[in-house]
């Protein structure tokens, strides 16, 4: 079994920064790829950033030029550095993690989420 434990959330004014970290630890053999999402009040969880096992990145329209993903794969961690937040960034992220079993299907696993609140 494998578990997501995300950190970083909180309050911060607008135009402020925020750095989120997920670990993961278990039974693993090799992560595909790692991400992140985020799901407002009354709105569904969107993509927000993803990195593949090579290092490319991909970032929802809204937060490119403010936010960055990062991962450490001998730690097993992704990061999200979010700078410039924007009320609208107000939400609860969720870390998500692809990967590969060394025999069997690969899976997914998502984190327990983590809050962020953009306000003054």
């Amino acid at each position: 079994q494998v578990q997501l434990v995300e950190s970083g959330g909180g309050l911060v004014q607008p135009g402020g920064s925020l750095r989120l970290s997920c670990a993961a630890s278990g039974r693993i053999f090799s992560i595909k790829y790692m991400g992140w999402y985020r799901q407002a009040p009354g709105k569904e969880r969107d993509m927000v950033a993803h990195i593949t096992s090579g290092s490319t990145t991909n970032y929802a329209d809204s937060v490119k030029g403010r936010f960055t993903v990062s991962r450490d794969n001998a730690k097993n961690m992704v990061y999200l550095q979010m700078n410039s937040l924007k009320p609208e960034d107000t939400a609860v992220y969720y870390c998500n993690m692809g990967f590969r079993r060394m025999a069997g299907r690969d899976f997914e696993e998502w984190g327990q989420g983590t809050l962020v609140t953009v306000s003054e």
